[in-house]
Formats: structure tokens, C-alpha cells, sequence
């Protein structure tokens, strides 16, 4: 049974002393790294982080999934590794979860001027070409799951800001069985989508799914300029952010979870750390009980600090 949660303003006091307390600086390393794809131009790496010793791997008697994660950077940009990143891995691992952070290729790391309608092709190539990578990881956790201790069907993907837009876009593509997704298994589904400030681009106008893409939390600034919250519409063109997507699974019964950070920018993109209450619920909920739980949460807490990111698209492909 579905169950629907709405709310303009959420205060869990746990979870609102962690979005305003200032994010750890935390060490962690990986417990081992693999090869998983050559490219004419690079080799690729994944880093894995196991559940820590003597966590709590289960839920409720059932397994908790491997998180894949893409780190973000407007594909530009950014790397599996970066220490901000940490504090949430750590949080992660020590919560029963296991880790997977990816490398991709950089598609607009060459790119000159900023990334507007008149670059849509660049963009479209950027962003498939990381979806290419991430379709290339999973492939080969699922060839060798047994020995990384992966269960095929309990994968989640999780990203921020360019990874963001690369996991939706992904399961987006899984969902309609497209071409980049051939190299998977036939029938192969995430277990769910963790966006953290992402968008999908469409060249079919709305946003359409032959099959029901997995459970999905979507958060994501009101006000971000560097990855649109609402949409970008040109005739059959769209690049849909959280609104629009969040409208679309609600108007075809998808199980989500939105955030909507009031007059928040592109800061929501690093906040993985301090959000994770909402994540341990979405997991818990949608993921490991597939209770199919919807949320939507406008969070208007002006005293939320907002971190030090790109403002806009201008600033942020600054050359």
C-alpha cells in the first residue's frame, strides 16, 4: 500500500541540528579499488567502501543495498576521491551501507564558454558518455558480485550535481530500455536513485517511462541556477529538474522522495553529509521494505547555512 507524506515546513529536530552543524573533516579509505573500463582516452577506476565492522547491515531482517555513487563537478571537473566527500561515506559505511565511488569521463572538461541552449549537443554527449561509465560499473559489479559480496539486485546509484543528472538520466534510460542501456542484463533494475541537485534531458518532450523507473529521492535547491529546478523547454527539447520530474511521477503513481530546499541554490548538491536522516528514511522505506512511500518536502528553514558553491552556469564554467 502506498503511503503519501506532504509537508510545507518539516522540523525533525535530530535531522535539522545536522543540516545546521558544520560537516566533519573525515578521513576514510577504500577497502579495495578496480579497473573496471579502458577508454580510448582513460582507464577507469571504482573505489569500494565496505560496511564498517560490526555495523548493522540489515534491515529489519532484510540487506541493506550498495550505493553506487558519481561525484559531480558539471562534467568538468571532480573526482571519486575528494575528501568532501568523505564525511558521507563514513556516515554511510558505519550505517550498514556499502559504497561504490566511480570515475567517469569529464565530457565538457574541454568545453569552451558556458553551457547554454547553444551547446545542447555537447551537453547531450557529456552527459551520455557518463552514463556510458556508470552503465560500465554496474556491469561489472554484476559480473563480479559474488566476490565483492554485492547482491545484483540491490544497487542504488547516487550522485551529486553532474553525477545527479547522470544517475537519473540513467535509470531514465534503463526504464526505456535504450540503446546505453544494452549492456546490461535483460530485465536488470536499479533498486533505487538518490538525486542530490540533478536533471534529465529529454529530446522526446515529456518526460515518458515504458517501464516504472525505480523508487527515487530527488533534493534540490528552488533557487539553483547551475542545474534548474523546474525546467528548460524548447518544442520537443527539455532538460527537467526536480520539479518537473517530481510532477511526472506524481501524475503516474512513482514512488519518490522530494526535498525542496526553499530559495536554496546549488548548495544542496554537497550536502550528502547533513542530509542523511531523509536518505536512512528514503532507504529504509522505499529500498530495503519497498513500502513505496511518497514524500514531498518543502523545507523553508532560513537558519540552514547555505555552503560556498557555483551561483550559476556562468560561474561555473568559467574559463
Amino acid at each position: 500500500m502506498k503511503k503519501f507524506t506532504t509537508a510545507i515546513i518539516i522540523f525533525l529536530a535530530f535531522t535539522l541540528m545536522q543540516l545546521n552543524a558544520k560537516t566533519p573533516h573525515i578521513s576514510i579509505r577504500p577497502d579495495s579499488t578496480c579497473l573496471f573500463a579502458h577508454r580510448d582516452t582513460c582507464d577507469l577506476y571504482l573505489d569500494i567502501y565496505n560496511p564498517a565492522p560490526e555495523s548493522e547491515t540489515t534491515f529489519e531482517g532484510k540487506e541493506k543495498p550498495t550505493v553506487i555513487f558519481v561525484f559531480g563537478g558539471g562534467f568538468v571537473n571532480g573526482r571519486r576521491n575528494s575528501p568532501s566527500i568523505f564525511p558521507w561515506f563514513r556516515k554511510m559505511t558505519a550505517n550498514g551501507y556499502r559504497i561504490i565511488s566511480i570515475d567517469y569521463r569529464l565530457g565538457l572538461k574541454n568545453h569552451k564558454g558556458t553551457v547554454g541552449i547553444g551547446s545542447v549537443k555537447a551537453v547531450d554527449k557529456a552527459i551520455h558518455m557518463a552514463v556510458e561509465d556508470l552503465f560500465s560499473a554496474t556491469e561489472y559489479i554484476i559480473g563480479h558480485s559474488e566476490g565483492l559480496g554485492v547482491d545484483p539486485d540491490n544497487i542504488v546509484i547516487s550522485g551529486s550535481s553532474a553525477g545527479a543528472i547522470t544517475v537519473l538520466q540513467a535509470d531514465y534510460e534503463l526504464a526505456n530500455r535504450t540503446t546505453y542501456a544494452e549492456v546490461l542484463p535483460e530485465g536488470f533494475r536499479y533498486a533505487g536513485v538518490i538525486s542530490f541537485s540533478g536533471a534529465i534531458l529529454s529530446h522526446n518532450g515529456k518526460l515518458r517511462y515504458a517501464h516504472s523507473p525505480a523508487p527515487t529521492m530527488m533534493l534540490h535547491g528552488t533557487a539553483d541556477k547551475v542545474v534548474n529546478y523546474g525546467q528548460i523547454r524548447i518544442f520537443r527539447l527539455g532538460f527537467f529538474g526536480t520539479d518537473k520530474i517530481t510532477e511526472r511521477f506524481a501524475k503516474f503513481g512513482y514512488a519518490f522522495h522530494t526535498l525542496r530546499f526553499v530559495n536554496h541554490g546549488h548548495d544542496i548538491a554537497s550536502m550528502e553529509y547533513e542530509t542523511f536522516p531523509y536518505q536512512k528514511d528514503f532507504l529504509e522505506n522505499n529500498v530495503i521494505l519497498k513500502n513505496r512511500k511518497v514524500v514531498d518536502y518543502k523545507i523553508d528553514d532560513p537558519s540552514i547555512p547555505q555552503k560556498s558553491t557555483s551561483k550559476n552556469r556562468k560561474e561555473l564554467y568559467r574559463n
